[in-house]
């Protein structure tokens, strides 16, 4: 995945949250601790295979 598409995939998903959930996204993403913490996450690191693909696992 490109750059330029991996931006217009979290754009369309963006969208998707209500303005209440992008306002919580925005301040976690502010917030370089608690992101570092969610991005430490089983589940994130998860999501993050799925999005970006797994080298030589797929």
């Amino acid at each position: 995945m490109t750059e330029s598409e991996g931006k217009k995939k979290v754009n369309e998903m963006l969208g998707k949250l209500s303005p209440q959930d992008q306002e919580k996204l925005h301040r976690l993403l502010a917030d370089k601790e608690a992101t570092d913490r969610l991005l430490s996450t089983p589940q994130a690191q998860a999501l993050m295979r799925q999005l970006m693909g797994k080298q030589g696992g797929k």
